[in-house]
C-alpha cells in the first residue's frame, strides 16, 4: 500500500503478538520544533556550548519526543487511524543524540474486549543495538475500518539562521580586528560594537564626541574600559577622523554609528582623502533565509540608485569577491529582471546579456553568471523546468544582482519582514570593509555583519581588492 494510504484495524482484527515499527534519524530540525511546540528548551537539547559545560556534550532528543514517535505509530500504523491514545508508562534509559538512527517498535501484549482496549509493549533501540526507551502504551482501538489518503498537516519550518552564526564562529577563529566605529551615539550603535567587541571580534575604536559618548554609557551601563576613544566634536569630523585612521593603518575596517550613511560615505569616496579603489563603491547584504538552502546575497541595495553598465561590472565583481571570502569557490550569480528574455525596451534585460557576455570575456572573473532571469526561475529550479530554461544558476544561485537599489531594498526587506530572514550589511570596493547596520537589526544580524567585515579584513588584499578577484 502507498504510504500515502493510512488504513487502520479494528479491534476485532488486531491480534496478540501484532507488531509495527519505524526507523527514524534524529535532526536538529526535529529537536528544534519539538521544543518549539512543548516549550522546553533546557541546554542539552538546543545550546551545544552550555551543554558542554553541564557534561553530556551532543545534543540529544526531548525524551519525550520518543513519546510522541509512539503515538505516531499508534495513530498511522496499529491500530491506525481512529484510534484513542488512553495512557503510556515509559522509562529512558540513555539519551537519542541528533544524527542518532533510531528504531521503534510496539507488540500487542493484550487485548480487552469489554472496553476495546488494546496494550502494547513499546521499545526503542539506536543503531548499536542499545535500548534507550522501554514502557507500554494503552488505546482504545477503533470499531469502523477506515481507510483514507494521509492528510496535509500544518506546513512548520525552522526559522534556524545558523549560516550567520557559523561565519561569526569562524570570525572567533581569528585574531580581531581593528574597526573605527563611527560616531557611536545611540544606544544602538554602540550597544552593537560592544557587543563585536565582547566576542573577540573586533577591537573597536570609538570616535565621536567623547562626553557625550561616556554619558550614553553610563546611561545604558556599558563598559568602555579599555577601549580607544578618539574625541572628535561632531558627526562630520568622526567621519573624516575614522577614514583617517584606516589611511594611517590604525584601522583595518570602519562601522556606522549613529549618522547618515551618506555623510560617511562622502569621507570614504573623497578623492582626496578618501579611501576609494579602482572599483565603484558597491553594497550587498547577504541573506539568511529560512526557506532557501544556503546563505544568498543581494545586491545592490543601498549605495548605487540607478547603475550603468560599467558600475553593474563592479557590483557583480564585489560581490563574487565577497563569496569568495566566504569560502564559496565559483559562486552562481542571477542577473534579476522582471522576466528572463532580452528586451531592448528594457535596459536591464540587455545589461543582464552583456554582464554575462563580459563574464565570458573575462571582465567579470570567479563566478557563473546567468541572466536575465526573472525571480522565479532564478531561485526555483522547477519554475525554470516549467519555463524551459536551461541554466546553471537558476534553483542555486549564491548571488542575486538586482536591476537597481529600489529592487535591491525592497527584496531584501521583503525578505527580512515577511520571510523572517536575516540580512548582514556590508559596502564594498572601498580598502576596507565597511560595516552597515541598522536600528532595526537584531542582535545576529548586528554581530554578522562585523564578523563578514572581520574575515573580509584577514584575507590579503591589493589595494582594496581581494587577490582572488584581481
Amino acid at each position: 500500500m502507498s504510504p500515502e494510504i493510512l488504513q487502520n484495524r479494528c479491534f476485532d482484527d488486531i491480534l496478540v503478538g501484532d507488531t509495527a515499527s519505524i526507523r527514524h534519524t534524529l535532526t536538529l530540525q526535529d529537536v528544534q520544533l519539538f521544543a518549539a511546540v512543548s516549550g522546553e528548551v533546557s541546554p542539552t537539547h538546543l545550546d551545544s556550548e552550555l551543554d558542554k559545560q553541564l557534561g553530556p556534550g551532543d545534543l540529544s532528543a526531548h525524551s519525550m519526543w520518543l513519546g510522541a514517535q509512539v503515538s505516531g505509530l499508534l495513530g498511522n500504523q496499529l491500530p491506525g487511524p481512529g484510534t484513542v491514545y488512553a495512557g503510556q508508562d515509559l522509562e529512558f534509559h540513555a539519551p537519542v543524540t541528533i544524527g542518532e538512527q533510531i528504531t521503534l517498535s510496539i507488540t500487542v501484549r493484550e487485548k480487552h474486549a469489554e472496553t476495546r482496549r488494546v496494550t502494547f509493549d513499546c521499545r526503542c533501540v539506536n543503531a548499536r543495538g542499545e535500548t534507550v526507551m522501554t514502557g507500554t502504551a494503552r488505546v482504545i482501538a477503533p470499531k469502523v475500518r477506515i481507510t483514507m489518503e494521509r492528510p496535509d498537516a500544518a506546513q512548520v519550518s525552522i526559522q534556524s539562521h545558523d549560516n550567520l552564526e557559523n561565519f561569526v564562529g569562524r570570525c572567533r577563529q581569528l585574531p580581531p580586528v581593528a574597526v573605527a566605529v563611527v560616531h557611536p551615539c545611540d544606544e544602538s550603535s554602540l550597544g552593537a560594537a560592544l557587543e563585536a567587541a565582547r566576542e573577540g571580534l573586533i577591537e573597536a575604536i570609538l570616535v565621536g564626541p567623547l562626553a557625550r559618548i561616556r554619558t550614553l554609557a553610563e546611561q545604558q551601563g556599558f563598559d568602555l574600559a579599555g577601549l580607544r576613544l578618539e574625541d572628535v566634536p561632531h558627526s562630520h569630523a568622526a567621519a573624516f577622523r575614522a577614514v583617517e585612521l584606516v589611511r594611517l593603518g590604525q584601522a583595518a575596517a570602519l562601522m556606522k554609528g549613529s549618522l547618515h550613511t551618506d555623510e560617511l560615505m562622502a569621507e570614504v569616496v573623497s578623492r582626496e582623502t578618501g579611501l576609494r579603489t579602482e572599483r565603484r563603491i558597491t553594497h550587498a547584504f547577504l541573506m539568511d533565509v529560512p526557506t532557501y538552502h544556503k546563505p544568498l546575497i543581494v545586491t545592490d541595495a543601498a549605495i548605487n540608485i540607478s547603475p550603468d553598465l560599467d558600475t553593474k561590472r563592479d557590483i557583480c565583481q564585489n560581490a563574487i569577491d565577497l563569496a569568495h571570502v566566504l569560502c564559496v569557490a565559483r559562486p552562481k550569480v542571477a542577473i534579476i529582471c522582471a522576466v528572463e528574455t532580452i528586451n531592448s525596451r528594457m535596459a536591464c534585460t540587455t545589461d543582464a546579456a552583456s554582464l554575462c557576455k563580459m563574464a565570458d570575456r573575462g571582465q567579470i572573473s570567479g563566478a557563473i553568471l546567468d541572466g536575465p532571469l526573472a525571480l522565479d526561475n532564478a531561485i526555483s529550479k522547477e519554475a525554470a523546468r516549467i519555463k524551459k530554461i536551461d541554466s546553471p544558476v537558476a534553483g542555486d544561485p549564491d548571488i542575486l544582482v538586482v536591476p537597481d537599489l529600489a529592487a535591491g531594498n525592497i527584496l531584501a526587506k521583503q525578505l527580512t519582514f515577511m520571510s523572517h530572514a536575516d540580512g548582514a550589511g556590508i559596502v564594498l570596493g572601498a580598502r576596507v570593509p565597511i560595516i552597515l547596520t541598522s536600528r532595526a537589526d537584531n542582535r545576529r544580524t548586528k554581530l554578522a555583519s562585523c564578523a563578514i567585515a572581520c574575515l573580509m579584513a584577514s584575507v590579503p588584499m591589493v589595494d582594496g581588492l581581494t587577490k582572488s578577484g584581481g
